[in-house]
């Protein structure tokens, strides 16, 4: 037999074995096909439209109105869905919003507002795995100063929750334990319930009442005047906070901030409510870190917390990070009436540098320390605030921390 013949015959073979190779696959995925149900509509569109992304808004800033037009521009010149627009209410702050866009199947949920409106769709978010987003429209944009994210530029903050990157971070809880009664003494309320999302406040920090933002009736405790309290105060509800809690001289200085001045010069009325607080007493505080002893102490405000970034460039807390799972605490008090208070500027200003006068004869001092859980008692009561959102004039307040509990969308 010559070679042609042997040619013939392997080529023969070869071609027999592939068309039995291709007729086994084809009758594999033929099965495969019967056995599998096919993909839902729903399924496939979701991969070829992109996300679906919806906005939770509070309509008294200014800019909102504007914005609305601009988001619906900005998804469609990046092929995205029709956005969702949800605002919110003097009811309603945030979190049913966001709960009803996620029902509504939106991918990432952002908060259009104040630091009020933003802890609110925090709350609505914690623990689903869906990232939220920010566009800042405050006077504090607290939490969007800690992620690095613009606070007065909202074209830049919309292209970063369309094209930014995911980062997963810690989320601090506070619940107020107990109370003081208008005359500033203590009652003992029923200390039962467990941590958890409770509903959601709006922040002081230049928002408009009756939208959502500012607005006592919605967080449950209200926001007490200084020496007042409120008849019905909530002591089971957690209020979520994503950057400080805080009791004394800050949360007074919340209270006192005047809301005119506020929509003029922005966090600088802060600063003016404080200067009526530079005399003010000290606190004598009782301070518990997870499980060691309560020590005391005298102090001006203690803070807690998750990161520590503030307005004007102020660091207060410059070891705390968004996602290491802990909190930190700084107590701080002043002696020595303008003086004290003028040592303790320089040295805030100087931590944030990285540069630490830790000196044991300041007569203006932070002490720092570091917790999962903190708990304080003040004689008499002191106001309280969780981001810049008043609880009312606590007695004994207790915060911590969940780690991991919310994603958030940064540049």
């Amino acid at each position: 037999m010559g070679w042609e013949m042997w040619l013939g015959v392997a080529a023969v073979a070869i071609s027999a074995v592939a068309l039995t190779v291709a007729m086994t696959v084809w009758s594999q995925q033929r099965r495969r096909r019967r056995l599998d149900p096919p993909l839902a509509v729903t399924e496939v569109l979701a991969e070829d439209v992109g996300q679906l992304i919806a906005f939770v808004a509070n309509p008294s800033k200014p800019a909102v109105a504007n914005l609305e037009r601009t988001v619906r521009r900005v998804c469609a010149e990046a092929d995205l869905p029709e956005p969702l627009w949800l605002e919110t209410t003097i009811e309603d702050p945030g979190v049913g919003q966001t709960r009803e866009a996620l029902a509504r199947g939106a991918d990432i949920v952002v908060a259009v507002g104040g630091d009020g409106t933003v802890r609110a769709v925090a709350e609505g978010m914690v623990g689903t795995g869906k990232p939220m987003g920010l566009v800042p429209l405050g006077t504090g944009n607290l939490l969007a100063r800690n992620l690095d994210l613009p606070v007065a530029d909202p074209d830049e903050a919309l292209r970063i929750v369309v094209a930014g990157a995911d980062r997963v971070i810690d989320v601090g809880w506070a619940r107020v334990l107990e109370f003081a009664q208008p005359d500033g003494a203590a009652r003992d309320p029923a200390r039962t319930g467990t941590a958890g999302a409770g509903a959601a406040g709006d922040d002081t920090t230049g928002d408009t009442p009756g939208t959502g933002e500012a607005d006592e009736a919605v967080t449950g405790t209200g926001t007490a005047g200084a020496g007042d309290a409120l008849p019905e105060q909530d002591t089971e509800t957690a209020h979520i906070f994503l950057v400080i809690a805080g009791l004394g001289f800050d949360a007074a200085m919340v209270a006192d901030a005047d809301a005119t001045l506020k929509a003029r010069v922005g966090w600088v009325a802060y600063f003016v409510a404080g200067i009526r607080h530079l005399h003010g007493r000290r606190l004598r505080a009782q301070i518990q870190l997870d499980d060691t002893p309560p020590v005391h102490a005298k102090l001006r405000t203690l803070l807690v917390g998750n990161c520590g970034k503030l307005p004007g460039g102020i660091t207060l807390l410059p070891d705390a990070v968004l996602d290491d799972g802990i909190l930190d605490v700084a107590a701080i008090d002043t002696r020595g009436g303008v003086v004290g208070w003028a040592q303790l500027f320089g040295d805030v200003v100087m931590q944030g540098f990285g540069v630490r006068n830790d000196l044991p004869a300041k007569i203006g001092r932070i002490d720092h320390a570091r917790a999962k859980r903190v708990r304080v008692r003040v004689e008499g009561g002191e106001q309280a605030q969780v981001d810049g959102d008043l609880l009312g004039r606590a007695v004994e307040l207790e915060a911590w921390v969940e780690p991991g509990g919310l994603v958030v969308r940064t540049a």
